[in-house]
C-alpha cells in the first residue's frame, strides 16, 4: 500500500501540464464542495438541538424555526453543488482538448517506423476513450474523491465529538473497509489495463474489417473476420465482467462493514442512552452523521475505480507521448538556395530501429549523384530497399550514417517544412483523404487552398488544371460535383489508377525542386501510362527527379539508371549502357518487364 500510492499519485500527476490554467476553477469547485459537506454535517447539530430542546419542551415555535433552518441549509447545499458542477466541468473539456491536440501533433511528428509497428486501433483508443476517461476523472473523480475523503475525516471526527465510545466502536468496526479497498486496488488495476488494451484490439479488428471489406467479400471470408472480432470482443467482455465482479465485491464488502458497524453502534448507543450517559438527541445526531457518511463511503469504491481507470489511461497515453521524435528539426536551420536541385547520397547507411544487431544494414554505403534537372531511375530486385531509399529524401526516415545533400546542404540542417516543400513525393500506394478532389490535389499547396482574391483564385485554378492534365486526371470533371466532389474514405470510391493519377497531380502541383516518384503508375493501363509518361516528360525536363522503376516503360523516362543491389549502388548509366555491360541490370529488367516468362514446373498437390 505504501509503495503503490506514490506510484499512482505520481502517474496521475503527469496530467499537470494539461491542467495548467484550470487549477483555479478546480480548487474553487473543491472548496465549494467542502463547504457543502460542512453544511451537511451541521444538519445533525440542528437535529440534536430539536430533539433535546423543542421536542422535549413542546415549544412549536422553536420547532418551526429549526425546520426552516434545516430547509435553508439544504437549499444552500444544493446551490453549492450546482456551483461546483459549473466550476469543474469546463476544466475537464479544456484538458480533453489539450490532450487530444497533443497526441495528434505528436503522432504527426513521430517517424514512419513508429506507425509501421503500432496498430491504428490502439492509437485511436488512446486518443479517444482513454482521454475521455481522464476528462471524467478530472471533472468528477478527482474533485469528488478529494471532497469525500475530507468529508469522511470530518465526519469521523464529529462521531468522536458526539460520543468517544460510539465513535471508537464505529471506527474500529469500519477498519475492514480499508483492507477491502487496498485489495480491490491491486486487482482492479490489472483488470483496468487489460480492458483498455483489449478495447484497442477490438477497435483494430473493426477498422481492419472495414478497410479490408472488399477483400473479405471477394474471398467470402466475412465469417473469418467476424470470428476474429468475436474472439477479441469475448476477451473484452470477460475482462469487463471481472471488473464488474471486483466492483460488486467491493460494494458488498463496504456495505456489510457499514451495516455491522452501524448495528453494533446502535446497540451501544441504546445502552448508553438508557443509562443516561448520552441524551436521545446526541444519539440521534450521531446516527444522522453516520447516515450522512454513507454516500461518501459508498462512493469510495466507484471513485477508486475511476481513479485506477484514469491512471491506466494516462499510462497508455504517455506510452505514445514518450515515444522519441527521432526525426528532429535542425537546431540552426539553413535555408535551401532558390536554385536547389542537385541531389546527392553520400555514403548513406540505414537500418530500421527494430532490426536485430546481427542483421546487416539495409543500405551499406549508398553513393549516388542526381544532377540538377536530371531524371534518375532506381531499379532493383524486390526487397532491395528502393522505396525506403526514396523515403530518406524527405526524412520520413533518417539515415543511420552518412548524409543526403540538396545543393551541397545536408537535409538534416534544413527545416522539415522547407525540405518537404522542395521535395515532393508520389507513392505507389496512393492515399487520399475524405475531402474534395480540389483539397486532395492542393494538399501540398496551402497557399492555393484558400485564395484571398480573384488573381490568386485564377492562379490556383490554372496550376490545378495543369497538374490534372499532366497526370491525365481529367476524369475528375465528370464527377458529380467536379473538383468539389467529396471522395470516399482513402479514395476507395475511385479506382486504383484514378487514385494514383490524383496523387501524381498532388505531387506535380507543388512545382518541387526535386520530384520523387515511387512507381506511381503501377495501377495504370498501358495506354493511360503512355499518355501520363508523355506528359510527365514536360515536368521532368525542368525538375530533378528520382523515380523508382519496376517496368521498362518507366525506365525509359530516365536520363540515367542506378542499380540498387545488396545495400549499395552497383552501377549507374543509361539504359543502353547498362543493357550492354550489366548482367544484373538485364536480369532485373527481364524479371520486372511485361514480357511473358516461362515459369518453372510446379508439383500439383491434390487432396
Amino acid at each position: 500500500m505504501t509503495n503503490s500510492r506514490p506510484r499512482t499519485i505520481a502517474a496521475l500527476a503527469r496530467v499537470h501540464p494539461y491542467v495548467k490554467g484550470s487549477y483555479t476553477r478546480l480548487i474553487l469547485g473543491i472548496v465549494g464542495s467542502i463547504i457543502g459537506a460542512l453544511v451537511t454535517m451541521s444538519i445533525p447539530v440542528v437535529l440534536s438541538w430539536i430533539v433535546d430542546v423543542p421536542l422535549a419542551t413542546g415549544d412549536p415555535e422553536q420547532v418551526v424555526m429549526a425546520v426552516a433552518l434545516i430547509a435553508a441549509l439544504g437549499v444552500f447545499e444544493a446551490g453549492l453543488v450546482a456551483i461546483r458542477r459549473w466550476l469543474v466541468l469546463k476544466p475537464g473539456t479544456h484538458v480533453d482538448g489539450k490532450m487530444r491536440t497533443a497526441i495528434h501533433n505528436h503522432l504527426q511528428r513521430l517517424p514512419v517506423a513508429f506507425h509501421d509497428k503500432w496498430q491504428s486501433g490502439q492509437l485511436l483508443s488512446r486518443a479517444m476513450s482513454d482521454i475521455s476517461t481522464i476528462r471524467r476523472w478530472i471533472s468528477f473523480g478527482f474533485v469528488m474523491l478529494t471532497v469525500n475523503v475530507i468529508t469522511i475525516v470530518i465526519g469521523f471526527t464529529m462521531l468522536f465529538v458526539w460520543n468517544p465510545v460510539l465513535g471508537a466502536v464505529f471506527t474500529l468496526l469500519s477498519l475492514p473497509m480499508f483492507y477491502f479497498g487496498v485489495r480491490f486496488q491491486f486487482r482492479y488495476r490489472i483488470l483496468a489495463r487489460a480492458s483498455q488494451d483489449q478495447s484497442g484490439d477490438v477497435a483494430t479488428s473493426v477498422e481492419e474489417s472495414v478497410h479490408g471489406i472488399r477483400v473479405l467479400k471477394a474471398f467470402g471470408r466475412s465469417a473469418f473476420a467476424l470470428d476474429g472480432f468475436f474472439d477479441r470482443a469475448d476477451r473484452l467482455r470477460e475482462t469487463e465482467l471481472n471488473k464488474g465482479r471486483a466492483s460488486g465485491n467491493l460494494a458488498l464488502s463496504l456495505g456489510a462493514s457499514q451495516a455491522v458497524a452501524y448495528g453494533a453502534s446502535l446497540f451501544v448507543g441504546i445502552y448508553l442512552a438508557s443509562t443516561g450517559a448520552i441524551t436521545v438527541g446526541t444519539m440521534f445526531a450521531f446516527f444522522t452523521t453516520v447516515a450522512v457518511l454513507r454516500w461518501p463511503i459508498d462512493s469510495i469504491g466507484f471513485l477508486m475505480q475511476l481513479t485506477i481507470d484514469a491512471r491506466s489511461a494516462l499510462d497508455r497515453f504517455f506510452e505514445v507521448m514518450s515515444e522519441p521524435v527521432v526525426v528532429n528539426e535542425a537546431e540552426n536551420p539553413v535555408a535551401l538556395p532558390a536554385q536547389s536541385g542537385a541531389l546527392t547520397f553520400e555514403n548513406v547507411h540505414f537500418r530500421f530501429a527494430e532490426s536485430s544487431t546481427e542483421s546487416p544494414d539495409l543500405f551499406r554505403g549508398v553513393n549516388l549523384e542526381v544532377r540538377p534537372g536530371e531524371t534518375m531511375a532506381i531499379v532493383g530486385l524486390t526487397g532491395s530497399g528502393k522505396t525506403t531509399l526514396t523515403a530518406l529524401t524527405t526524412r520520413l526516415y533518417d539515415v543511420t550514417r552518412g548524409r543526403i545533400l540538396i545543393d551541397g546542404i545536408d537535409i538534416r540542417d534544413v527545416r522539415l517544412t522547407e525540405l518537404r516543400e522542395r521535395v515532393s513525393m508520389a507513392f505507389e500506394d496512393a492515399t487520399l483523404f475524405s475531402v474534395t478532389v480540389r483539397e486532395n490535389v492542393l494538399l501540398g499547396r496551402p497557399d492555393l487552398s484558400d485564395p484571398i482574391d480573384e488573381v490568386a483564385r485564377d492562379r490556383a485554378e490554372t496550376l490545378l488544371a495543369q497538374a490534372l492534365d499532366i497526370a491525365q486526371a481529367d476524369f475528375v470533371y465528370a464527377l458529380p460535383n467536379g473538383l468539389d466532389t467529396k471522395i470516399g474514405e482513402e479514395g476507395l470510391s475511385l479506382s486504383g489508377g484514378q487514385r494514383q493519377r490524383l496523387a501524381l497531380a498532388r505531387a506535380i502541383v507543388t512545382a518541387p525542386a526535386v520530384l520523387v516518384l515511387d512507381d506511381p503508375l503501377s495501377a495504370l493501363d498501358v495506354t493511360t501510362e503512355a499518355q501520363v509518361e508523355a506528359a510527365l516528360r514536360r515536368v521532368l525536363a525542368t525538375t530533378t527527379a528520382l523515380v523508382v522503376a519496376h517496368r521498362p516503360s518507366t525506365v525509359m523516362l530516365a536520363d540515367r539508371v542506378a542499380v540498387l543491389n545488396d545495400g549499395v549502388i552497383a552501377d549507374v548509366g543509361t539504359h543502353a549502357e547498362l543493357l550492354a555491360r550489366s548482367a544484373l541490370y538485364r536480369h532485373i529488367i527481364s524479371s520486372e518487364g511485361d514480357a511473358p516468362r516461362i515459369l518453372p514446373e510446379i508439383e500439383v498437390i491434390t487432396s
